[in-house]
């Protein structure tokens, strides 16, 4: 009965730790957001050294290779990262992972204990604080707390095995190497966390339980965590791109490759006394075999990384021969900067969706130039092609709605939500340009039909409302972009002038009316066609407030 008490002791333990980490990723990634979201909309502007401390550094945050690495996979199969800047940053991403086992190997000193109390202080924070910094801030302590009561339950759990011959006598005699690394890679192939699998050892070290009899043996574990992780990657490469499901096949090889070069070194250097843990992280770190354990799983990804980090482009070669290219051309993706992968990481997330909302809108402002050329030009050639643009920006905001409100689903901070919320907006004014492109293409139609005719100093001045439209998109973006007050300040000056364009042309036609010398009949086109114009232009300067507040 003690020995079923332990092993529930220990499930617990590890689903505490779950939800350590998941806490304490979470809220780190909340605070450090905006950091995340500067690094990964540079990578691709940066050089692949630069690629491996994102990945390093993201890992480290959000506490799991896996995730890194799904997320690189959406990156890539959204088109918005090189399969050689992916590489980079899944082999910074498997120096990061190494940090949980590092901060696991930590529960073995007497310090820890006063971390503990962590889980408490934390969690109060955030009951009695409403200010949302000092309450993420509750939660990074809260997550770090139960991390180490996580740890310390398990490490409880395994005392009495610990106590019992027949379990250490087994776990002795489990010395196959290959048969360890087995165990290693199927464990965290079905838990899919090499980190979970890593504290399980580490949990079983600080009891005393020697693996395999110690030497090299318990190293093979940790190699076949370093396999078994590439799992989560490659399942979420199924139905990706091309591009996608060889970046999951690099981060395999790259795992594999490292895997086998470390084994072939342990099994040379693996004499009785004499094995390669025996005289490095055996004698350096004597007392702490936790720390021994931890030490070894930075070690082995550190240099994997420094070996390979030359070949990154051998690795791309290989994998794009074994995974070629579809000869079948495939339609264009109406989404291109989003993927539900991305929702691992919900602050690189709303990054994303901002750039494929500005996306749709430099496409809406496109169409309206082309609707706008083609009554200048009185000519409806390209209406069907107008048309089939403006179904797939519909069809693309659908997309990215729907992406949003997965997204608000996640655990966002304040000003992420108020973005959020802002965005639904942004994608409003972006359909109703395209709407109105779509009417001016009704009055170009009645232009022709009706055989209308506009003098030149008429088209000359809708043709200077739309520059001065363009213009007023150019700063409104800018705006929307980089939530630069300056711009919008100067897209609200233009959209004036656009104003004033609009009534210099209707009290000209007017004018001429009385006149006259205009076409009574082209009245409502061409009023409605400027009034439409108009239009676009408010919903253009909407965009260039629409994070004013958040």
């Amino acid at each position: 009965m003690d020995y079923i008490a332990a092993v529930m002791g220990l499930l617990g333990g590890l689903g505490v730790l779950f939800i350590g980490f998941k806490v304490l990723s979470d809220a780190i990634e909340k605070l450090a957001n905006e950091r995340l979201r500067s690094w990964f909309s540079k990578t691709s502007s940066t050089g692949k050294l630069a690629g491996v401390g994102v990945g390093l550094v993201t890992t480290a945050i959000v506490q799991s290779s896996s995730a890194t690495t799904v997320m690189t996979v959406g990156f890539v199969n959204a088109g918005v990262m090189s399969l050689t800047m992916a590489t980079a940053v899944i082999m910074g991403a498997n120096i990061g992972t190494t940090v949980t086992a590092q901060i696991a190997a930590l529960s073995a000193f007497n310090f820890a204990t006063f971390v503990l109390p962590f889980a408490f202080i934390g969690i109060f924070m955030t009951m009695i604080f409403k200010n949302d910094k000092v309450k993420t801030v509750g939660y990074i302590l809260g997550g770090l707390g139960l991390v180490f009561v996580a740890l310390d339950v398990m490490s409880s759990s395994m005392e009495i095995f610990q106590q019992s011959e027949v379990f250490t006598q087994a776990m002795m005699s489990i010395q196959n190497p290959f048969l360890l690394l087995l165990i290693g890679l199927v464990f965290t192939a079905i838990i899919q966390s090499s980190s979970a699998v890593t504290s399980i050892l580490v949990a079983l070290a600080s009891t005393g339980v020697t693996i395999g009899g110690g030497g090299n043996s318990v190293l093979f574990i940790i190699l076949g965590t370093n396999i078994g992780t590439c799992v989560t990657a490659l399942l979420s490469s199924i139905g990706a791109n091309t591009n996608a499901k060889r970046a999951a096949l690099i981060h395999l090889m790259f795992n594999v490759f490292g895997s086998i070069l470390f084994m072939i070194m342990l099994l040379i250097w693996n004499g009785d006394g004499t094995s390669f843990m025996d005289m490095t992280f055996a004698t350096w770190f004597a007392n702490a075999p936790t720390t021994q354990i931890a030490m070894f799983h930075t070690f082995f990804n550190v240099v994997c990384v420094l070996l390979f980090f030359p070949f990154i482009n051998v690795f791309v070669k290989i994998a794009c021969f074994i995974i070629r290219d579809k000869k079948a051309k495939t339609p264009k993706e109406i989404i291109t900067y989003l993927d539900d992968r991305l929702l691992q990481t919900p602050s690189i997330a709303v990054m994303q969706a901002k750039k494929e909302i500005t996306r749709i809108a430099t496409e809406a402002m496109g169409i309206l130039r082309k609707s706008v050329n083609s009554f200048i030009k009185k000519d409806a050639a390209e209406e069907n092609n107008i048309r089939e643009e403006i179904d797939k920006i519909n069809e693309s905001s659908k997309r990215i709605t729907e992406f949003l409100v997965k997204l608000s689903g996640a655990d966002l901070s304040y000003k992420d939500e108020k973005t959020l919320s802002a965005m639904h907006e942004a994608i409003g004014d972006v359909l109703r340009i395209a709407d109105l492109a779509d009417n001016m293409l009704k009055y170009t139609r009645h232009y022709i039909n009706d055989k209308l005719e506009f003098s030149e100093s008429v088209i000359a001045d809708i043709e200077s409302m739309c520059e001065k439209t363009e213009k007023l998109f150019d700063e409104s973006m800018r705006a929307f972009n980089e939530v630069d007050v300056t711009s919008a300040v100067r897209a609200e000056q233009i959209e004036t002038e656009v104003d004033g364009l609009k009534k210099h042309i209707v009290d000209g036609h007017i004018k001429r009316l009385n006149e006259g010398s205009c076409q009574p009949q082209s009245s409502s086109v061409l009023i409605n066609l400027v009034g439409n114009l108009e239009r676009a232009a408010d919903h253009i300067l909407n965009l260039a407030h629409t994070f004013d507040a958040v």
